[in-house]
């Protein structure tokens, strides 16, 4: 059995394998249960095997290159238009070994297991600031039913809060409205404790990493950024330049093109929202004080402000920021300001 290709379509206890040899012909397909898929792996000859980029791929990547594979991801949105007919396992498997046999066909680099720890943190972290909110506003919409009006945000809770709930203390609200504020508050300020906790987590692995203490020489990138940096992309082995890395953030335009008539839209929004939004969210906090400065950047960033308007602004400069963090990952080097 001379496979050189082999897809697997990854499941939490099933597995498909669709195997093909160097002419592309159809030589293995078979179904294995989780426990049984490594084992027989290492019985294969060494190969090329392909997964989509999906929840487990890392993990199962990793432990299949103990084994001597080569093992190669694909975003599953480039697999899809190669399924034929109906969708089932086998067809899935299939697809997999189509697309990766593609010569222009692009691959995700798996994630190592310090990168999917800084992620999973980053992931908490982010779900903890849900958390608190949804529970901020439900105290917020619980009391407006009794007459109480609290201003948005956190720190006005933690000022009104304490006060409204004190037992002999006249506020409006019957003894059992008190009790049940008073339990949602103290969760608020439990999951406050978690965030802070995340927050030196983060801000420990920023001091440790080389990479992280780099980028943060850029300006708008901190220290999530440059944390969520490294956990997405690494040291950036997998982008060419940095256009293809804001690219992949989908900082760049939509292209709509037809003939000769070829149009600009708005930006595709494609790749990791979460490290988009932390690059604009840092490139508005530069545009806030561009106008007091006089560099080469802030000047260019608040003229295009002035023709183009502040958000444009923003998503321009979170796209130049992209370039620039994937220039100093290629060069492992500071950012060096222009005069």
């Amino acid at each position: 059995m001379n496979i050189t290709l082999l897809g697997i379509d990854i499941a939490k206890d099933v597995f498909q394998l669709h195997g093909a040899d160097a002419r592309g012909k159809r030589v293995l397909t078979k179904r294995l249960k989780r426990k049984e898929l490594l084992s027989y792996l290492a019985n294969l000859p060494v190969c090329c095997i392909v997964m989509e980029a999906c929840g487990g791929a890392n993990y199962w990547a990793r432990e299949i290159k103990k084994l001597g594979h080569e093992v190669k991801l694909i975003s599953p949105q480039f697999v899809k238009p190669f399924v034929k007919g109906n969708k089932n396992d086998s067809r899935d498997a299939e697809a997999i070994v189509e697309a990766a046999s593609r010569p222009q066909m692009r691959f995700v680099t798996p994630k190592t297991e310090e990168q999917q720890d800084i992620q999973s943190l980053l992931r908490v972290r982010e779900g903890y600031h849900k958390m608190r909110t949804q529970l901020a506003n439900q105290i917020r919409g619980l009391l407006a039913e009794y007459g109480l009006v609290i201003a948005k945000g956190i720190s006005p809770l933690r000022k009104t809060i304490p006060a409204l709930v004190e037992r002999d203390k006249a506020t409006g609200l019957t003894e059992r409205m008190k009790e049940l504020i008073e339990t949602q508050y103290n969760m608020l300020l439990i999951i406050e404790e978690r965030i802070a906790e995340c927050d030196k987590q983060v801000e420990q692995m920023a001091k440790d990493n080389e990479i992280c203490r780099h980028l943060q020489s850029i300006a708008g990138v901190g220290v999530l950024s440059a944390v969520a940096v490294v956990a997405t992309v690494g040291e950036g082995k997998e982008f060419k330049n940095g256009r293809h890395f804001a690219a992949f953030l989908g900082l760049v335009p939509r292209q709509h093109a037809s003939g000769n008539r070829n149009q600009l839209l708005g930006i595709s929004k494609r790749g990791d929202g979460y490290l988009r939004k932390l690059l604009v969210h840092g490139a508005r906090a530069v545009l806030i004080r561009a106008d007091k400065k006089q560099d080469r950047l802030s000047q260019w960033v608040t003229g295009l402000k002035a023709r183009r308007g502040a958000n444009r602004a923003c998503v321009a400069l979170a796209h130049k920021n992209a370039r620039i963090i994937m220039a100093l990952l290629h060069q492992r080097s500071t950012y060096r300001q222009a005069a």
